[in-house]
């Protein structure tokens, strides 16, 4: 095999790969039944146009009868005047349209036996047809099942090229949001730890918390001097006296409140002996 005849065939193989695929049955099979329908129209147009020259052959016939019978009369009518030359020539003409009659019966006759050929070659067609038509309905409406079907099992089973692009779509998903998630906890614990100070910074954590700690006492101090300042705070010493007064008048407080107790108890012992004189009288 030549190349060219290899290129031509590789050609027509691409060509008829490309049709299967564009072709939809459905389609095919009601352009396959409009067609069969178009030629069975013109079956039906061409027997009409048969039956038409029939019956002008038919008229023509009916015609020349009537010339026949006209002769006839003027043959006899010649006769009895005693004009045989006019009967003679009234012969012929009759004559002349006995044999066209004789012509148009025998193409007449043609016409009628084609006529009926091609209507019986309509009814085998129409026949066909309707068979035709009855498969097409049945082939298109298991084709449309199987298409159906077939979309539904490719839906469910996530093969089919919109399911696929879909299915793609949520893994990129998933694999995005895996990374921006394992991304965030980096950066938490970057941040725990310090690393993006570090990198702005020459401390470590141990000189930060010392530094905070001095924060604070320089703020204590400073938040004291300015109490003192404004006649707001104590000085050391009478914060100290204040403290003694406070524990003496507690615990004087605590000796009054035991000697209340004391005497509570004793008028209540009063109280109970008492009851008890009387219930024994």
């Amino acid at each position: 095999m030549g190349i060219l005849s290899r290129t031509s065939y590789v050609i027509r193989s691409k060509i008829n790969a490309l049709l299967n695929r564009a072709e939809d049955p459905t389609e095919t099979l009601d352009y396959s039944y409009e067609k069969m329908r178009d030629e069975l129209q013109q079956v039906k147009q061409g027997i009409a146009d048969l039956t038409t020259q029939k019956k002008r052959l038919e008229i023509q016939k009916r015609r020349l009868e009537e010339n026949v019978e006209k002769h006839n009369e003027q043959a006899r009518e010649a006769v009895r005047q005693d004009r045989e030359d006019l009967a003679r020539q009234a012969l012929e003409k009759k004559n002349s349209k006995m044999n066209q009659i004789e012509e148009l019966d025998s193409q007449i006759a043609q016409l009628q036996s084609t006529q009926d050929d091609l209507v019986d070659k309509k009814n085998q067609l129409q026949g066909r047809i309707e068979e035709f038509r009855t498969k097409k309905e049945t082939m298109k409406a298991r084709y449309e099942a199987a298409e159906a079907s077939s979309r539904v099992s490719e839906a469910m089973s996530g093969v089919g090229d919109e399911m696929a692009d879909v299915g793609s779509a949520i893994e990129r998903a998933e694999e995005r949001t895996d990374e921006m998630e394992a991304r965030s906890a980096a950066m938490d614990e970057l941040q725990d730890t310090g690393a993006f100070d570090d990198a702005l910074s020459d401390k470590d954590s141990i000189d930060r918390e010392l530094d905070a700690g001095r924060s604070a006492s320089e703020v204590d101090s400073e938040l004291e001097t300015l109490k003192a300042e404004m006649g707001k705070g104590t000085a050391p010493e009478e914060t100290a006296e204040a403290d003694t007064e406070s524990a003496d008048a507690s615990a004087d407080a605590d000796l009054e409140a035991d000697a209340d107790d004391e005497e509570v108890e004793a008028e209540l012992e009063e109280l109970r002996e008492a009851e008890e004189e009387k219930s024994a009288e």
